[in-house]
C-alpha cells in the first residue's frame, strides 16, 4: 500500500509537468514566434496531466502507461528542434528541462511499480 501512495505521488507531479508544458508557450513566451511549437506542447501537456490524472487514480494498473508518459517526455525534448526551425533558447531550455522531469517520473513510477510487483 504504501508504494502505491509513492507512485501516485509520483504521477501527480506528471500532473503538474504536463500542466506547465501546456502553459509553456506563453508563459516563457514564445507562443507568437513559434506557434506549431505552442500547439505541440498544449496537446503533449493537456495529454501528459489526462494520463498522470488516470495513472495516479489507479496507480496499480498504470505501468503500461509509464511508457507512453516516458515517450511523451521524449518528444518534449526533442521536440523544439523538430517542429520548428531555429528554435529560442527559452523555448529549448524549457521544452528539455520539462521534458527530461517527465521522463524521471515515468522511469521513477515503473521502478517503483517493479519492485512492489517483486515483493
Amino acid at each position: 500500500m504504501l508504494q502505491t501512495r509513492g507512485v501516485a505521488a509520483v504521477e501527480e507531479l506528471v500532473i503538474l509537468a504536463g500542466v506547465y508544458a501546456a502553459i509553456s508557450a506563453w508563459t516563457v513566451h514564445f507562443s507568437a514566434a513559434r506557434p506549431e511549437l505552442a500547439i505541440s506542447n498544449l496537446i503533449v501537456g493537456i495529454s501528459l496531466a489526462v494520463l498522470g490524472l488516470c495513472m495516479s487514480m489507479v496507480p496499480e494498473r498504470s505501468q503500461d502507461l509509464n511508457f507512453v508518459v516516458l515517450l511523451m517526455g521524449a518528444w518534449l525534448i526533442v521536440s523544439p528542434w523538430v517542429v520548428s526551425r531555429n528554435p529560442d533558447t527559452g523555448a529549448v531550455l524549457s521544452n528539455v528541462i520539462t521534458g527530461a522531469c517527465v521522463c524521471l517520473f515515468a522511469l521513477v513510477a515503473g521502478g517503483l511499480l517493479m519492485s512492489k510487483r517483486r515483493t
